[in-house]
């Protein structure tokens, strides 16, 4: 998933990256982007509540949501062109146009009553975008400030691996580092500030000895 800003560098950069792949993201993916589905499962927004999902790539989350929670509209939003053309034609095919909304735009500064009309969302989703965007701290940030009141920031990305072999880490971070992955170990304290900083309740998750980490923050607001 990608959401970086959708300038020449960053959009260009991950249109010429996933150009190609994003024909065959969606089959190649599910063998390591784990926790995807558990946090689609325990999304549960509101009767004729709103998902957003930053970094929506090719639609497969919010496809898979609109389908798990009936009568709730989605938004997506993504940096790149090229995934997002994969995204609507996903969407078409499944019959959801009506249902699920998708935009290019700037996931650490975007608008949502420009974008949809919104002003804000029940439920969040961020799913493996944040090892994606070096400004990524700053897109928790934006996304909380763009929860409803009582609504819900759900997250899932690579852990700090801390459970698993050395041998297996190395590789899996050479690995990751092809695609501009680059897992956020700090990712639990950089959460647990930001749920103090703006009132919000925190829960994190690991994930198979730290592969992933799977999180939840809910606004008190």
């Amino acid at each position: 998933m990608s959401a970086a800003a959708p300038d020449t560098g960053a959009a260009g950069l991950m249109d010429a990256m996933y150009r190609h792949q994003r024909h065959i993201y969606d089959a190649s993916r599910k063998f390591y982007l784990l926790g995807r589905d558990r946090l689609i499962a325990r999304l549960a927004p509101p009767p004729g509540g709103t998902v957003l999902e930053i970094g929506c790539g090719t639609g497969r989350n919010l496809i898979k949501i609109a389908q798990a929670y009936p009568g709730r509209v989605c938004f997506g939003l993504d940096v790149s062109s090229a995934m997002l053309e994969t995204a609507r034609q996903s969407v078409a095919r499944t019959g959801l146009t009506d249902r699920i909304v998708l935009k290019q735009a700037d996931a650490t500064a975007f608008e949502p009553r420009a974008l949809f009309g919104q002003a804000g969302f029940d439920r969040i989703v961020i799913s493996y975008a944040l090892s994606m965007i070096p400004p990524w701290q700053g897109v928790v940030e934006e996304a909380l400030r763009r929860l409803s009141p009582g609504g819900e920031l759900h997250i899932v990305d690579f852990g700090d691996q801390a459970g698993l072999p050395t041998p297996f880490r190395a590789l899996l971070n050479r690995w990751l580092a092809l695609f501009q992955v680059t897992p956020r170990g700090e990712l639990a304290a950089v959460l647990d500030e930001a749920a103090r900083a703006s009132g919000a309740g925190v829960t994190v998750e690991p994930l198979h000895r730290g592969y992933a980490v799977l999180a939840t923050l809910r606004s008190t607001a």
